[in-house]
């Protein structure tokens, strides 16, 4: 089982301009100093977070699309966001996860966020994502899920390795971004990794950021703090594998359905 590579990127995005936005991830990611396995951009990273889905939206065969695409060939890693999605009538906060290859999978988000009425808006998902990349199994969520332990939580056959979520998580709730980040790590005995936006978006609402990178045991691997720009690092397989060998809490949870 290898190592792997997480870049990960925070900053302030520009408001309903995914063509600006696009310019802007090429212009941070061209300054990686080193080969990566994983490239993971905020939620709805192309508008910020928007209710203007009907404006907004792009589809499957749209330019994000496409730029994924070319992203994750050109560092030769998956690149995984979320962006404002409309098929079949419907709009979707959906992270897509783009392989190298040019192939795709896709979350549509859980749980919307009702406090901003994003479910008049958009229409929930129902199923996880589990992805095999590199050696690791990853669970990749959006935002609001992080308050949702039952649909976060890890189970003894096969579990992830590495839980992520994608946010635009405002500087006013950022004491539970950064409690409820670490506790989905401790309980789920696996690395967990958030990714927030910062600067002030066009309703007035302030970000400051706090993504981190966190092991198994809860402990920051990388904090990103108020910064703008990309941070890199190497999961060690070695030391995830070694902590469940020594505690295997696992080895003890819950097997369960979701429904509905």
């Amino acid at each position: 089982m290898s190592d792997l590579t997480v870049s990960f990127v925070q900053t302030a995005l520009h408001w309903h301009d995914a063509a600006a936005n696009r310019a802007h991830f090429d212009q941070l990611l061209a300054g990686l100093a080193q080969p990566t396995d994983l490239i993971v951009l905020p939620e709805m990273f192309t508008t910020g977070f928007s209710m203007a889905a009907a404006s907004q939206a792009e589809t499957m065969r749209g330019d994000t699309v496409a730029w994924l695409r070319a992203t994750a060939a050109r560092h030769q890693a998956v690149v995984t966001g979320s962006v404002i999605i409309e098929e079949n009538g419907g709009y979707y906060n959906r992270l897509l996860w783009v392989r190298p290859d040019g192939s795709l999978s896709y979350y549509d988000k859980r749980h919307l966020f009702t406090l901003a009425g994003e479910q008049h808006t958009y229409t929930p998902g129902g199923t996880h994502l589990m992805e095999e990349w590199r050696g690791w199994r990853i669970c990749p969520l959006v935002c609001y899920d992080l308050r949702f332990p039952v649909w976060s939580r890890n189970q003894p056959v096969e579990p992830y390795d590495l839980i992520l979520y994608v946010a635009n998580w405002p500087a006013v709730r950022r004491t539970a971004w950064m409690t409820l980040l670490r506790a989905r790590a401790i309980e789920n005995v696996a690395c967990a990794l958030g990714v927030n936006r910062v600067g002030r978006d066009e309703p007035g609402h302030e970000y400051r950021g706090d993504s981190a990178l966190l092991d198994a045991q809860g402990n920051y691997l990388v904090e990103a703090n108020s910064e703008d720009g990309v941070f890199t690092h190497t999961l060690r397989r070695a030391d995830l594998d070694a902590f469940r060998t020594r505690f295997a809490a696992l080895n003890d949870g819950d097997a369960f359905e979701l429904r509905g």
